[in-house]
């Protein structure tokens, strides 16, 4: 879904996105992209993942990040490591394209899921979930940040060169991707209407691929993928956001108390870089590379005005924060 202003060359509308990564306009040139080799073990992925309503199982969503399979290969551990310590049978689910993470929680084909601030604010305001907790970055915090990037070769200097360029955002229900890119452009003075074209690029991967090609001028996104990026010299960081509470766990409003209380236990004795380390597949790169905290849905009261300044949230219940 590409946004364009009247100013637009039509040579931009040539520019179309072909696949999960993008490719540069040029075909002359070739372009570097984020590899993250797809392959994953079919069996594992069938016996853990699922695309109904299963009554002996608990079913486990994610927000996406990098690819399906990307994510499914680091979630799939974390999910034998909850079925060990909980006793509870857990199954993997893909959102499908026409639904999204909010609406899955929201009408139980989910009961949990790995859940960014925006989507967990959204979710929270229509279906009344439950957030449990809120991942631990390497810093040893429950939050996180977003940042925005550029190509090395980019001739913009500063945030306040992005006007009149094109910008690629994440998922559009994406905290990282979207939600704070959108809070640092309002506090410089730069709306939508600002940019020649805009963007929602699906993923965090996308987003970066866009710039690495060439495609797009800047994108915001997670902070350890663009810092381990920016490190490679693969793009250069513009600018930095403040932190803001990090994504969590979160669980539909139909799940029982006693499963509720049994996962977050689990979820809060999570020790990704000691005891549980084992089998985990670069748990380093999530948004909760040292486990989890406890988070209350009012931890998240000021991205949720954010969201509604930004028309982004169209708040249905002044009382929905409440615990």
């Amino acid at each position: 879904m590409k946004y364009f202003n009247s100013s637009v060359f039509p040579a931009y509308l040539l520019c179309i996105f072909l696949s999960f990564f993008l490719t540069s306009c040029d075909k002359t040139q070739q372009k570097k992209t984020v590899n993250l080799d797809d392959k994953i073990n079919d069996t594992e992925l069938a016996k853990y993942t699922s695309d109904k309503h299963h009554t002996d199982s608990l079913i486990f969503g994610f927000d996406l990040r990098s690819s399906p399979q990307e994510d499914a290969r680091q979630y799939l551990p974390f999910l034998k490591y909850l079925e060990t310590t909980t006793g509870y049978h857990f199954k993997l689910r893909f959102t499908a394209k026409n639904s999204s993470i909010i609406d899955e929680l929201g009408k139980d084909k989910i009961q949990f899921a790995a859940i960014g601030a925006e989507s967990f604010i959204k979710a929270k305001e229509k279906y009344q979930v439950n957030i449990l907790v809120r991942g631990i970055n390497s810093r040893g915090k429950s939050e996180y940040q977003s940042i925005i990037v550029v190509h090395p070769n980019s001739k913009i200097k500063n945030i306040h060169d992005l006007k009149g360029k094109q910008f690629a955002f994440g998922d559009i229900h994406s905290t990282q991707g979207h939600l704070i890119p959108r809070i640092i452009l309002l506090k410089h003075h730069i709306g939508l209407i600002d940019f020649i074209s805009y963007e929602y690029t699906g993923s965090h991967v996308n987003c970066v691929n866009s710039v690495m090609s060439g495609n797009f001028d800047a994108c915001g996104m997670q902070d350890t993928m663009a810092r381990e990026m920016a490190s490679q010299g693969l793009v250069r960081i513009l600018y930095t956001s403040p932190y803001y509470p990090s994504s969590g766990i979160a669980a539909n409003k139909n799940v029982a108390p006693e499963i509720l209380a049994k996962v977050k236990k689990a979820l809060l004795s999570f020790d990704p870089q000691g005891q549980h380390r084992q089998g985990l597949y670069h748990w380093d790169k999530t948004e909760m590379p040292n486990g989890f905290a406890e988070a209350l849905a009012q931890d998240y009261a000021e991205l949720r005005k954010w969201s509604i300044s930004l028309g982004l949230l169209k708040p249905i219940n002044s009382t929905s924060q409440n615990e």
